[in-house]
Parts: C-alpha cells; structure tokens; sequence
C-alpha cells in the first residue's frame, strides 16, 4: 500500500509538533528534576491526560480492538478490570504516594522512594527494583517499538524491518531531548487526538454497517459467540478472573505513578481523577466498539476484510482508511502513533531514571553535577530504546502478548509494595525485597510453567504472593525504627487532615 499525499502530510505535520514540544521543553529543563520529574510541576488536567495517555499505549487502539475482533464481548472484561483498577489507584495510591516521595528525600523514582521509605543504607532495595524496571520495561517498551512498527508497516507499506526504526525515531529523538516535560506535555495532546478518533470511528463504524440493529445482527451472523459474555460458560471463573485481574496491574506500573509524584499539589489529584476516569472510559468503550462492531462492517464487505484477517490488531487501521477521507484518516490514524508514542516516551523516561538516578548516581557518581545527571539521562534514553529495538526485532510479535508478560510483572513486583507502605506502619526493608522477588519471580515461573495449562493470569498469582511475602518478611524481622514510624504517622496525619 502507498500512503496519500494527505496522509503524508498529516503525518508529517504531527511528528513535527512532537518534536517541537520537545525542544520547547528542553529550554524548561534546567536540573535533573526537571528532566525525570517536571520540578513536580503538573496541574490537574496535565496530571489527568498524561497519566491516562501514558497508561493506554498502541494496546488501545490496536491489541484492544484486535482481542474484540476475534473474541467478541468476553473479552470485555479486561477493560472492566482496567476501570476499577485505575479509579482505585487514583483514589488510594495518588495522594497518599505524591505526599509520602515528597517526605522521604523528595523522591524522585520508585526506586528512590522505596530505599527512602524503609531507611535502606545497604542500597539492595533501590538495586533490586531498578533492575526489575529495566527488565519489564525493555519487554514493555518493545511493545510499543511492535505496534509502531504494525502502524508504519500497514499504513505506508514499508519492509517490518524499516517501520521498526520509522516507528521509534520521532520518540525518542522528543523524550531525549525534552525530558519529562516534553514527554506530559505531547501525551497531554496525544489524549486529545486519542479520545476525538476514538469516539469518531465506531459511531462511523456501525453506521456504515446499516446502523445499530443491523449492525448486531451481522454480528451474529458472522458467530454468536460474540455476542456471550462468558463464551457459552467455556469462559469460566478463572477466565473472568484473569481478565478482570488487569486492574490489580495500576498499583505497580511505574510510568503511571511517576504522574501522581509529579502533580503540583494533593489539591490537583481530585480533580485529575474526574478528569482522567472520563477520557479512560470514553476511550474503553470507543476501542471496544471499532473491533466488535468491525465484525459487521467486514460481513458487510467481505470483500475488503483481507489485511485484517491476516492481523486483527490492525483493524483500526483498515478501517479509518476505508471509511475516511484521507485527510481524516491522517489524524485518527496519527491518533495511533499519539498512543504509541505517549506510553514509549514514559516508560523510556523510568528506565532512564533507573539507569542514571538509582544505578549510575547512585554507585558510580554519588557527586555528580545536574548537567552530567541529565546528560546521562539520554544516554539511558537512547541505550534502552536500541535494546527495545533488537527485542520487537521479531515480525510475528503481537502487541497484547508483550503488554501481558510486562504489566503482570510491574503489577506483582511493586503494586503490593507501593500499596502495603502507603498504608502499614509496620513493613519493613525486608518484607519489601521478600514481596518484590517473590512477586517478580512468581510471574516469570508461572508465565513459563504454569499459565498455558491452567489459564490463569499470572498477576494472579503474584500479587497474591507478593502480598503474603511482604507480610511474613516484615512480621518474622526486626520491627521498623523509631524515625521510621514516626514519618509514617506524620504522613498519615497530614493525609488525614487533608480528607485522604
């Protein structure tokens, strides 16, 4: 397929506005601070926007679409599961994470935090969890390297080898430039362009299929099953646990989190939370329409199905450029590239700050000047961007699968740990290690060993464990230290007073 002019120049014309937020927020970016945290100075609808667009990467418009193509409603309860999670780490993680980083050390990683918050002088926390980012989010990250690389590959015709690098170029040249600021201030567009496309297309959709009645009906006729929340009961309690268990996920990502210790003030996240539980269910609902109700469009036009039925994940895709006019097409199609490139550009920033704040200033160059701190950063930024390359090198990767295995990672290894110190006066140095080795490491076992033949999501699984582990690791050592107890009533004081 070659792309019409009006793509090209659309496309063009959103790349270079990426860009050029990037280098505006270079000239704002004047500390290390400012380079991985913003200065923590993000305003509600800031906060909202870039942590929702930070959270939907081209899963949404792609590997969402895709899974409701193929499997109807049942696999409706993932969005569920992500709707319930994301409004409870709004409303008990937010506040309480953004005061308590502020208290210890003035935070700036989770990393950071957790060898702040539990007083960690051998330094093993901050090691351990920096690793543990920097091998999640190299799988993470090539998920989105995959689904830019689906969306040059589909839309311009190019060899999968060449959209790999098209599709990360402009990315990383923003984030490596501008920093935290460049990367809040796209997503903030990027949510915008996302939640237009994504309330378009299906109301386009379904009326291009004969409207809503017509179109269920084509539905059925295509499978039934489509229509069967629980697949004719072959869906099943574990089925529905795993999707629903998606949620449990927000407690640990850390490119969400890194929003919430970034807002202004505990004033912002009430506000950021309406805001961003709006455009997060709009866009849900708008993702999920497109794959189901692509069902009847394609049964429709038999005739035009190919290029999804070779790959359901690009029936976005195929259908903004079958049912728009090109220049249309061009700004839902760049609504893609604005998913992809909002969640690259974040979970890019994390590692970097793993690398530079908790590896290299950490061990190497404790003294070491602001300028070289943030120099350093993009180094961290390029080098995790090449290794993300060589690992989504592979054209039969699928974006959902690589999604899965990182966000039950992130999930079990540091959302009990995030969660039971926000709240637990009483956990301790090591119940952190014991909850974040046995939650990482119960998700790679059971990915490995254990998921194919019990069906079970392995955040399942490791969240419990992590939770178990954090409990007995605290409970069979040495109780926390006077200074360590007393900050966290001092924390909860000041969150009580402030109605959290």
């Amino acid at each position: 397929m070659t792309a019409s002019t009006p793509l090209l120049v659309t496309f063009g014309l959103y790349l270079a506005a990426m860009v050029l937020i990037g280098f505006l927020a270079w000239r704002s970016t004047r500390s290390f601070d400012d380079y991985i945290l913003g200065g923590r100075s993000l305003g509600s609808f800031v906060t909202a926007l870039s942590a929702g667009a930070s959270d939907m990467s081209g899963w949404l418009l792609m590997g969402l679409p895709g899974a409701l193509y193929l499997g109807g409603v049942s696999e409706a309860w993932i969005a569920i599961g992500l709707v319930i999670g994301a409004w409870a780490n709004w409303k008990f993680v937010a506040g309480p994470l953004r005061l308590y980083t502020e208290r210890t050390h003035n935070a700036l990683t989770l990393p950071d935090y957790f060898t702040h918050r539990f007083e960690d002088g051998s330094r093993v926390l901050r090691v351990l969890a920096a690793l543990v980012i920097l091998v999640f989010f190299a799988v993470y990250c090539a998920s989105g390297i995959v689904a830019g690389a689906r969306m040059f590959e589909s839309v311009f015709g190019l060899p999968y080898a060449q959209a790999l690098w098209w599709g990360a170029a402009a990315t990383i040249l923003y984030t490596l430039v501008g920093g935290f600021l460049a990367v809040s201030w796209t997503d903030t567009v990027q949510a915008s362009l996302m939640i237009f496309a994504l309330v378009l297309t299906p109301i386009v959709v379904v009326l291009g299929s004969g409207g809503p009645e017509a179109s269920l009906a084509l539905v059925e006729q295509v499978d039934p099953g489509k229509l069967d929340w629980f697949k004719g009961g072959s869906l099943g309690v574990i089925g529905i646990v795993s999707l629903l268990a998606w949620g449990l996920g927000y407690f640990g990502q850390p490119h969400i989190l890194a929003r919430f210790m970034a807002a202004d003030d505990l004033e912002t996240i009430p506000k950021a939370r309406r805001i961003g539980m709006t455009w997060m269910v709009l866009c849900l609902l708008g993702a999920m329409a497109v794959g189901f109700f692509g069902n009847a469009y394609f049964a429709a036009h038999p005739a035009q199905a190919g290029a999804v039925t070779q790959n359901p994940e690009r029936v976005f895709i195929v259908l903004s450029q079958l049912l728009f006019n090109p220049w249309v097409a061009g700004v839902l199609l760049s609504a893609i590239l604005a998913a992809i490139m909002s969640t690259l550009s974040c979970q890019l920033l994390v590692c970097s700050s793993a690398l530079t704040e908790d590896l290299y200033r950490g061990f190497l160059r404790r003294n070491a000047g602001q300028r070289e701190l943030v120099w350093v950063g993009r180094a961290a930024v390029l080098g995790v961007a090449l290794l993300a390359i060589f690992i989504a090198r592979d054209p039969e990767s699928r974006v959902l699968g690589l999604v899965s295995y990182a966000w039950a990672g992130f999930g079990a290894a540091f959302g009990p740990v995030v969660l039971i110190s926000l709240f637990w006066s009483r956990m301790t140095r090591n119940g952190a290690l014991a909850g974040m080795v046995a939650g990482a490491a119960t998700v790679i076992v059971w990915e490995t060993l254990f998921a194919e033949s019990t069906g079970l999501y392995s955040m399942v699984p490791g969240f419990a464990i992590g939770c178990v582990a954090i409990v007995l690791g605290s409970l069979l050592g040495r109780a926390p230290s006077p200074a360590m107890a007393a900050r966290h009533l001092q924390v909860r004081a000041a969150l009580d007073a402030r109605g959290y």
